[in-house]
């Protein structure tokens, strides 16, 4: 998105990096992300938008879709296999191949709403992916939780009016996109935390807001987005996270996923531009993912 902009390549090469470091590269299948169908985006988009995307795609140089997102002649395929890795990832759940997934993807997704790009998204990965696992494995209960700093925006307004999703979301709050306090259906659970707040207070919405929810609900699926922008040294925000806050929800998340949902978890990257916290706090959750 331009050379000094915080959505940048290298926080996929920071991941990566760190997997090889720790020794997790090892133990980890690989599998390239597929591209998105329009069917697939047209299921939590509106087709217009969708095609408003296509033509909007330049040849050469940059295309602004809101202040903080452009695209250049890559931006298209990468977005379109960032939705496609969630896909991908629900089928090899649902099919048995694998109990959990991660997807380190860029763009991210989750402020992208049915017919807006914003926040650096394009399209709604966490929100394609759940609505195959609707759509072609019938599911009736399927979870997505977002531990990212900053509001879910764009899955709540997928979401908003369809049950069969139980959305939970954490963020700092007043913060962008300065959504996330209205009133909302029993389905959405919101938490906004003070700037400032720490693991404990995180941890303790939590167990106080999401937990019973979720235990509730008794999900077939879940489906995390993963931002780690929340985290003490990402200048981005003012939440005061470390590593091990993200593996602690982790393992929280994965516990509910064992009991009702066979231990099918997809997890895809949203936030997190301080590279170093970002490669280590991913290492954390993709630790508590294998167990």
């Amino acid at each position: 998105m331009g050379a000094h902009h915080p959505e940048s390549p290298a926080r996929l090469s920071a991941i990566q990096d760190q997997l090889l470091s720790c020794g997790l590269d090892i133990v980890l299948q690989h599998h390239d992300a597929p591209l998105a169908s329009r069917e697939q985006l047209c299921r939590v988009h509106d087709p217009e938008y969708v095609e408003h995307i296509f033509l909007k795609a330049p040849e050469e140089g940059q295309a602004w879709l809101d202040p903080d997102t452009c695209m250049n002649p890559h931006s298209l395929t990468a977005a379109l296999r960032a939705a496609g890795a969630a896909v991908l990832g629900v089928d090899l759940v649902m099919t048995g191949q694998t109990n959990a997934v991660f997807c380190n993807v860029r763009p991210p997704g989750h402020h992208a709403e049915r017919n807006r790009a914003m926040g650096f998204c394009i399209f709604n990965n966490i929100a394609v992916g759940a609505a195959h696992a609707l759509q072609v494995y019938q599911l009736e209960r399927v979870a997505i939780v977002d531990f990212d700093v900053h509001h879910g925006n764009g899955t709540e307004d997928i979401f908003r009016d369809v049950p069969e999703i139980l959305f939970c979301s954490t963020f700092q709050h007043p913060f962008y996109p300065n959504t996330g306090t209205n009133v909302v259906p029993e389905h959405i659970v919101n938490v906004p935390l003070p700037a400032g707040a720490d693991g404990q207070a995180f941890r303790a919405a939590v167990e106080s807001h999401w937990l019973p929810r979720l235990e509730a609900f008794q999900p077939e699926l879940i489906l995390i987005s993963a931002g780690f922008d929340a985290h003490v040294e990402d200048d981005m925000s003012n939440l005061c996270l470390v590593d091990q806050d993200f593996a602690w929800v982790t393992r929280e998340i994965k516990t509910i996923a064992d009991k009702y949902a066979k231990g099918r978890i997809i997890s895809t990257l949203e936030g997190g531009y301080a590279l170093s916290a970002l490669g280590r706090s991913v290492a954390a959750h993709l630790d508590a993912l294998l167990g």
